[in-house]
């Protein structure tokens, strides 16, 4: 995004500062770069969004400014609330994301614990004029949402966050600091995040420049290119990972066939931790399809946009009508390794994992399945 401001705008007028995942540092003329920890947090983070905010107070006065969010934004920027440390905050994040809750609401919890999201860098502006350009990885592209929405009012509020973490059963398990700042902030005593109303809201404007449907629109021109009939999931796929993989796959059986065809589907599903293993949801999605494609002639290939999966070094993983029986002569066994949500060493050792890197985006999910003929 930030090569591409370079290249929209002459270089001489562009000065700036960006945060991103530690170990993908380019170089850039007249951008400052900091590194971060995604996708969750720690120390790095946080230095980096001091290092991000002191270039900001350098900034001429009444500059104008662009500001660049994509996924990955909220793990990035972290300038936990006090009396809540980030270590606190990360624990939070952590139970959240491991019960299986969505994005949306974990990023309205994220935001009421922290001074620079929910419209909080508004606040360090200085009533500038701001643009923001997003590229979305939420469902529904709501910008407020998206990397919990450092530059774009908030409508949440700390009720709201408070009762997300009562639906999760969080409520007694987080850290007291986390519960009392929730509880302040429910009966008024902490300022709230940055609501629509604020005078500064009023300076500031957003657009969402890359979306999962475009991705999934980029692929299905690609597989037609390449001979393909398609068919693209116009909705996108969402709550739990396996239950959405068996949706997908008798979707498939329903609707697909001919001499070379290809299904596309997009999203974001959670996975409820129950196990001490290895994987990402995209991993576990393609676990969950084995037994259904067992046998078949199709492939399907279930992978982040980002490069990232969890906290593995994989994109996602490969799947097809072989993977059931491959896994069963290596005693990998399927049912074993997605009740251990250990789904990582199995495509590991069967060498279908897809490793990409970082690859400098982030639009949730894609989901490709390709084959011939009908599937039984």
């Amino acid at each position: 995004m930030a090569a591409g401001a370079l290249d929209a705008v002459a270089p001489a007028l562009l000065r700036g500062a960006i945060v991103i995942p530690h170990g993908s540092v380019p170089s850039l003329a007249g951008i400052e770069i900091f590194a971060g920890s995604h996708p969750l947090p720690d120390q790095r983070s946080a230095d980096a969004t001091l290092g991000l905010l002191r270039a900001l107070a350098r900034a001429r006065r009444r500059q104008p400014l662009l500001v660049l969010i994509s996924g990955g934004a909220s793990s990035l920027l972290v300038q936990p609330r006090p009396p809540v440390t980030l270590g606190e905050k990360m624990d939070v994040t952590r139970r959240l994301l491991a019960c299986g809750a969505p994005i949306a609401a974990v990023n309205t919890v994220r935001k009421h614990l922290s001074l620079i999201k929910g419209g909080g860098l508004l606040r360090h502006c200085g009533g500038r004029t701001v643009h923001t350009l997003l590229l979305s990885d939420v469902v529904g592209d709501e910008p407020s949402v998206i990397g919990s929405g450092p530059t774009v009012a908030d409508p949440t509020t700390y009720a709201d966050a408070a009762a997300v973490l009562a639906r999760h059963g969080l409520l007694e398990q987080v850290a007291p600091a986390v519960r009392t700042l929730l509880e302040r902030g429910v009966r008024g005593e902490v300022e709230e995040t940055l609501k629509p109303t604020s005078p500064l809201a009023a300076c500031a404007t957003e657009t969402v420049v890359g979306t999962n449907r475009r991705a999934l629109d980029a692929a299905a021109a690609a597989a037609r290119q390449l001979g393909y009939s398609t068919v693209v999931r116009a909705a996108p796929l969402t709550g739990d990972t396996s239950v959405a993989a068996a949706c997908w796959v008798r979707e498939i059986r329903g609707r697909c066939a001919g001499a070379r065809w290809c299904a596309i589907a997009g999203g974001e599903t959670t996975v409820a931790v129950r196990g001490s293993g290895r994987g990402g949801r995209n991993q576990e999605f393609a676990l969950a399809m084995a037994r259904a494609l067992a046998g078949t002639g199709m492939s399907v290939l279930s992978a982040g946009t980002d490069g990232i999966d969890g906290p593995t070094d994989a994109a996602g993983a490969f799947v097809d009508g072989s993977t059931l029986a491959r896994g069963e002569a290596c005693d990998l066994a399927v049912d074993r390794a997605l009740a251990a949500n250990d789904s990582y060493p199995f495509f590991d050792q069967l060498g279908d994992l897809l490793r990409t890197g970082p690859t400098g985006t982030n639009v949730m999910d894609l989901k490709i399945a390709v084959g011939v003929g009908s599937v039984p």
